[in-house]
């Protein structure tokens, strides 16, 4: 399994920086492209890294933000995975800003085979696009600074994850992990019956030294998890705590991981 990351927040020696996120996995005999950062910066630097887009087997939209799927105007064709909410119109509660796509479902199905589900969806026989996350956990993702376009709140439903099986356990991408790692987690090893968690890697949203970071710290560390990769949307505090408990900085763009 190879993960390449194409957009995130920290450039690389070669690469630029965008508030987003989108890396390429190879896994299980496919390409697939998890998300696509906010503009094009993704496209420019899979050229810099030398890693050809052209033959991409499914792109992987992690949930409806712009800086998740803000790219995908300039692919062209293919699968394209998502929930069902990925295209609600959605807002920050603070300044009312627009943080939604910024192209609708109808769009995205004239250019892509658009295949939208809340349930799990095999994409291979060891990747998975997890669809709903349940939200179990008494800790994770309980207020929201997101609202819908009639002001109701947003948990945003349509986070979702893509779980790799491998022969050491499941390795997990999140975009962001509005519905937390920890119930992410649960959720796939519930889906695929495999109670080894062999890594997780990508937007773990977590933002603070507060109860939220610490119970996903306790229960990576409770699983004995050996591969534990915070990026984007997790905040100085937050990775903090991650490198002093594993002793692992965040990826930076340019990056690319072979397991």
């Amino acid at each position: 399994m190879t993960i390449s990351i194409l957009t995130d927040n920290l450039p690389g020696r070669h690469t630029e920086s965008e508030h987003g996120l989108s890396f390429l996995v190879e896994h299980d005999g496919r390409k697939v492209l998890f998300d696509t950062g906010q503009s094009d910066l993704f496209l420019r630097n899979a050229a810099a890294m030398g890693i050809d887009l052209d033959h991409l087997d499914s792109v992987v939209l992690s949930h409806g933000h712009f800086d998740h799927g803000g790219g995908l105007r300039y692919l062209e064709s293919g699968d394209l995975i998502c929930h069902p909410g990925c295209f609600v119109k959605r807002y920050r509660k603070q300044d009312h800003s627009y943080i939604g796509l910024k192209h609708s479902a109808e769009e995205m199905a004239a250019k892509y085979r658009l295949i939208r589900t809340s349930e799990p969806l095999a994409i291979s026989d060891r990747m998975l696009f997890l669809g709903e996350i349940p939200r179990e956990t008494g800790f994770e993702f309980t207020k929201t600074d997101f609202m819908l376009e009639h002001g109701e709140d947003d948990f945003v439903k349509d986070d979702s994850a893509l779980a790799m099986i491998t022969d050491q356990g499941l390795f997990v991408i999140t975009g962001c992990g509005h519905a937390g790692i920890v119930n992410t987690l649960e959720h796939a090893r519930k889906v695929t019956g495999i109670p080894e968690i062999f890594g997780i890697m990508g937007g773990f949203h977590l933002k603070h030294d507060d109860l939220q970071t610490k119970e996903t710290i306790r229960y990576l560390r409770h699983h004995q998890v050996p591969h534990i990769l915070p990026s984007h949307c997790t905040a100085g505090p937050a990775l903090d705590l991650f490198y002093a408990s594993f002793g692992r900085r965040p990826v930076h763009t340019g990056d690319q991981l072979t397991f």
